[in-house]
């Protein structure tokens, strides 16, 4: 499984570090009110609400340097838009390795 980095924050800041700073402090107060809400709808198979926090947490990804689960998320978004969750386990892996990273930030 790929793992996330900074890489693309510091790209991203070209070297200043306040708006580096700025951007971490975004993504680590809005990631868990995400997963939280992510998760409620789950549980209560509201999946198309579900399908809407997939679209703002897959950007996350991006900014962490998961291009493979950006792109996952894509594909479980549509597919929670249908009612599928076949894909929820892969999803779930990938947020409890993003969760980790960001706590580690």
């Amino acid at each position: 499984m790929e793992q996330p980095n900074r890489n693309y924050i510091n790209e991203l800041s070209g070297g200043n570090k306040e708006f580096e700073d700025k951007l971490i402090h975004v993504i680590k107060s809005e990631w868990p009110d995400e997963v939280e809400e992510y998760h409620e709808n789950m549980k209560n198979s509201a999946f198309a609400k579900a399908a809407q926090n997939v679209h703002k947490i897959k950007h996350k990804l991006g900014i962490v340097g998961l291009v493979e689960g950006y792109e996952l998320a894509v594909q479980y978004e549509l597919q929670l838009k249908d009612g599928n969750t076949i894909m929820k386990e892969q999803f779930q892996n990938i947020l409890n390795v993003v969760t980790r990273f960001i706590n580690g930030l």
